[in-house]
């Protein structure tokens, strides 16, 4: 059975984003970080409430208890991930470009891979952003920097 650490994951009402497949990118990180996840604050017991938002460059982590009460908030500035979200976005509109027009499967395939290695960044990034802090392993790593992304966007 899976690791599951993280048993909610909230994110700010927001308008929607700006593409469906933007919108389902991120119900699937959501989905795929419910169904598994390494989330292991210092000092802290699981499971764990995640509340993500984005607010004046900064990435906020509110970690509660399963009775939604406060155990720990965490912030950390987005400098660091700026060129990795504005790739990670402009990958994501050549994907759906290529799917709309039709492309090539190689050419489709070609854009996918440019995807995961900036999620493997993202997710290296954000490991080492919170190490001593808050442990992850790679696959959550990677959900929470799509969920990051998505984030990003709405701002």
């Amino acid at each position: 059975m899976a690791e599951r650490d993280l048993i909610r994951v909230v994110l700010p009402d927001a308008q929607p984003l700006p593409s469906a497949y933007a919108e389902a990118d991120r119900r699937q990180a959501v989905e795929d970080l419910l169904a598994g996840n390494v989330f292991r604050p210092k000092g802290l017991t699981g499971p764990f409430a995640l509340s993500l938002t984005v607010r004046e460059g900064r990435l906020g982590f509110d970690i509660r208890d399963s009775e939604d009460r406060p155990l720990h908030a965490l912030v950390l500035a987005l400098g660091p991930f700026r060129r990795l979200i504005k790739d990670y976005h402009l990958v994501v509109e050549s994907h759906e470009k290529a799917v709309a027009e039709g492309g090539s499967e190689v050419r489709i395939q070609a854009i996918d891979m440019g995807r995961r290695g900036l999620h493997n960044e993202g997710a290296t990034l954000l490991t080492e952003r919170l190490a001593g802090r808050i442990e992850l392993d790679f696959e959550t790593a990677r959900r929470l920097f799509t969920l990051v992304c998505a984030l990003h966007q709405r701002i």
